[in-house]
């Protein structure tokens, strides 16, 4: 599986957040709590979801399924004005990604298995400590085995230095 590798400009997103780890991972309750309130968002730029993970810069590198990270479960908007109750902002800045369109099961974690541990270490890239985030558009299907979604890694070359 080939990533094709995209520079997204910042964008403006708003909704829940949770704090979690892989070994107590409740981003089902995440969703369940951000979409019975996702209608009073008025400012959509797009239909499409936006799951964002915040990892701390060792997060992978000294990987525990114990490691704590924000999840965060959002739509992109146009502007801060109107802010729901109940819901944060947060500002995906702009960068280098490498973007895989993948289609199964959300609960098969063997994509980003094969992400950071055989498409990362014999590419030219290396992991950058930006946000992590999976678009999901009119395709993806929670729980479907034909669900379709694109898994957006932060990246930067090799050879580069922060």
């Amino acid at each position: 599986m080939t990533p094709r590798i995209e520079t997204t400009n910042e964008k403006k997103l708003v909704g829940k957040r949770l704090t979690m780890s892989f070994a107590n991972y409740k981003v089902g309750e995440l969703w369940k709590n951000f979409i019975s309130r996702r209608k009073d968002i008025t400012n959509n730029l797009t239909n499409e979801l936006i799951s964002l993970a915040l990892y701390q810069p060792t997060h992978f590198a000294d990987f525990k399924p114990t490691n704590e990270f924000e999840r965060w479960a959002t739509v992109e908007v146009s502007d801060f004005e109107n802010v729901p109750n109940e819901m944060e902002t947060l500002i995906l800045p702009s960068g280098l990604y490498a973007v895989f369109d993948y289609k199964g099961l959300s609960a098969d974690n063997s994509i980003f298995q094969y992400i950071l541990k055989t498409w990362l270490p014999s590419s030219d890239y290396v992991l950058d400590d930006r946000p992590h985030f999976e678009v999901l558009g009119n395709k993806y299907k929670n729980n479907d085995p034909t669900s379709e979604e694109e898994i957006w890694i932060p990246i930067r070359p090799k050879n580069t230095s922060h």
